[in-house]
């Protein structure tokens, strides 16, 4: 079965093209639930809330573009609105402030993929929140304000005060590894 044809059966609501998609893309999605959630019941939520979504909309979709870049949208949106549940707080910095220290290369030979997701999982909420939003899934500062409702240099200053903190357990890590 195409990709086109899981479509056309979920948009006739047919629970296998439901399940299908479901089990398609879950695993992919979860990864994504699991970058803005506190822990995996909470992403577990997102996931379950998301996909309630995709196939309430799916009509929508327009067959333009990635299918999976679609969903993708909708899990990133259903995270954020789980987070502003929780009330989450941004703080402003000046602008212009250092963007902290450089982190030599060498910093990061023995950082696996793994063990940088649990650093940026480590992260307070805002700051997870941003760099997720803009590091991982491309989204400009201009686009993270309007998704969040604050202000850009909010944006801004969450994505350097999250990169300032990265660097800086990248570099505890560092020592403790020597």
């Amino acid at each position: 079965m195409t990709e086109h044809d899981l479509i056309r059966g979920c948009i006739r609501q047919e629970n296998s093209c439901q399940r299908m998609l479901f089990e398609k893309y879950a695993g992919k999605m979860m990864s994504v639930c699991l970058r803005y959630a506190n822990d995996a019941m909470e992403a577990e939520d997102m996931i379950q809330d998301a996909f309630i979504k995709v196939f309430q909309y799916i009509g929508q979709f327009k067959f333009e573009g990635s299918f999976e870049g679609w969903i993708r949208r909708i899990v990133v949106n259903t995270a954020i609105r789980h987070l502003e549940r929780k009330k989450m707080k941004f703080k402003d910095i000046d602008e212009h402030s250092n963007s902290g220290p450089q982190v030599e290369a060498s910093a990061y030979t023995h950082l696996g993929e793994d063990d940088l997701m649990k650093l940026i999982n480590q992260l307070p909420d805002g700051y997870r929140l941003v760099f997720n939003l803009n590091v991982i899934e491309g989204y400009s500062h201009e686009e993270i304000a309007e998704m969040l409702h604050i202000q850009p240099g909010t944006s801004r200053s969450q994505l350097v005060k999250a990169r300032k903190m990265l660097q800086q357990q990248i570099l505890q890590l560092q020592k403790i590894a020597v």
